[in-house]
């Protein structure tokens, strides 16, 4: 008379706990991720010390209103190399200094350089952008 047990333990195991937690990762980290972005850091202009500008640079200055001028005339992003190229006739390696307030977003800086670069490129030329600094105190 043999007795035989009718409780046999089961070898499977359930991927199913397993695959919710790895999904609930997934989703930690997407969402994380996105909550850290770049542009969420926000910049100070420097400060430096004492620098020589010659008279012959050329001012690109943008106040908080986001409003663009050239040696104090008013500009447009649209006119801006004209106006730069009209300052800066004659000139192979010309300086152009850029003063910004701190409010002003960083579009229009890069906006300015990227017209000096396509200046730089249509005239064969060498212009230089130098940021403005706030004296040290």
């Amino acid at each position: 008379m043999a007795i035989k047990s009718h409780n046999k333990i089961s070898a499977e195991f359930s991927m199913a706990s397993m695959s919710n937690l790895v999904f609930l990762l997934l989703i930690f980290f997407v969402l994380t991720s996105t909550i850290i972005a770049p542009n969420a850091i926000k910049l100070l202009l420097p400060s430096g010390t004492g620098q020589t500008i010659s008279k012959q640079s050329t001012f690109v200055y943008i106040n908080n209103q986001n409003q663009f001028f050239v040696n104090k005339t008013p500009a447009s992003i649209l006119n801006l190399q004209q106006l730069l190229s009209q300052s800066l006739i004659g000139q192979t390696e010309g300086v152009i200094v850029l003063q910004i307030d701190r409010n002003v977003p960083m579009q229009s800086f890069v906006s300015v350089i990227d017209v000096v670069n396509e200046m730089n490129k249509v005239m064969k030329t060498k212009h230089k952008v130098i940021l403005a600094t706030t004296p040290k105190e």
